[in-house]
């Protein structure tokens, strides 16, 4: 049979794969909660492929997340909230609604007046779910911002939206001397909590935590950062991720050419060969670029 290119075709094999005594024991036992995961997965693989520059691959992902979109619909359609194409006749007037300079009489605008209509736009959208009983809880400016995002990517998200109304740094210098300041907090915590483990005092745990926190006020400060650097802090530690998983693979490579494994590598030569491949890579990196 030949694959469909309509939506329909794949509403109706969810739809199958969702009903009792024919479908699927796996998709029958999933809900929201269960599958919000695999949805997150999806939409970091779609950017993967993005980042790898694979087509073949990005169209597969974005099938892929498609259908986390279609299950979490068919879901809601089974509990008689809403179905698919609730789902897209929201997202159609949201869009229409949001690009008046498009699609309504507000044209020839800047960029930075676009930017100033969209959030006049989410405000009055604000208050029409509040006027409907809706989001009667959210009364921070920090509102919308998803507590299960990558900590980075929030962190950033909760400074932009406080940069707003001026709580901000005026000064990069400044975002740097904190990152030094926090820092020294974490060494400080690190120092107490080995004195409490040394004199088995009670508190230990206590001081850990002193330490776990410290360390996220310093994380914090670096997604600071990189934001009045205008670089993405969680793209940035992706691109270091991928570095230390190309330097290490290459040690392992070499490690078992001399005949051991890497657990029978000394450090001094896994360190060797971390500096090799620094070299190797980089030279790679350059031909590729020139």
């Amino acid at each position: 049979m030949t694959p469909s290119r309509e939506i329909s075709r794949l509403i109706e094999i969810m739809a199958a794969l969702r009903t009792p005594g024919t479908g699927c024991p796996w998709d029958l036992e999933q809900d929201f909660a269960t599958i919000a995961p695999y949805t997150i997965e999806e939409a970091y693989e779609v950017a993967d492929a993005i980042a790898r520059g694979d087509l073949d691959d990005l169209r597969e992902e974005l099938g892929d997340l498609l259908l986390q979109v279609v299950f979490h619909a068919r879901m809601a359609e089974e509990r008689g909230d809403f179905a698919f194409g609730d789902v897209v006749q929201a997202i159609t007037e949201k869009l229409i609604r949001r690009h008046p300079h498009v699609f309504g009489n507000a044209r020839d605008l800047t960029p930075d007046e676009v930017k100033a209509l969209w959030a006049n736009i989410k405000a009055a959208e604000k208050n029409a779910r509040a006027a409907r009983g809706g989001d009667v809880r959210r009364e921070s400016l920090l509102d919308g911002v998803p507590a299960n995002m990558p900590a980075l990517t929030r962190a950033e998200k909760l400074q932009r939206k406080a940069a707003r109304v001026g709580f901000d740094w005026t000064d990069t210098r400044d975002v740097i001397a904190k990152v030094r300041e926090e820092l020294a907090e974490v060494e400080e915590a690190i120092a107490k909590a080995a004195t409490k483990a040394a004199t088995r005092a009670e508190h230990e745990p206590g001081a850990r935590a002193a330490v776990k926190e410290e360390i996220g006020d310093l994380l914090f400060a670096v997604a600071n950062l990189a934001r009045h650097l205008d670089i993405d802090p969680e793209a940035a530690a992706r691109a270091t991720n991928d570095k230390f998983t190309s330097r290490f693979r290459y040690i392992e490579d070499h490690i078992e050419r001399y005949g051991k494994t890497i657990s029978e590598a000394t450090l001094d030569e896994m360190e060797a060969l971390w500096c090799e491949a620094k070299q190797a890579l980089l030279s790679d990196s350059l031909k590729k670029g020139g």
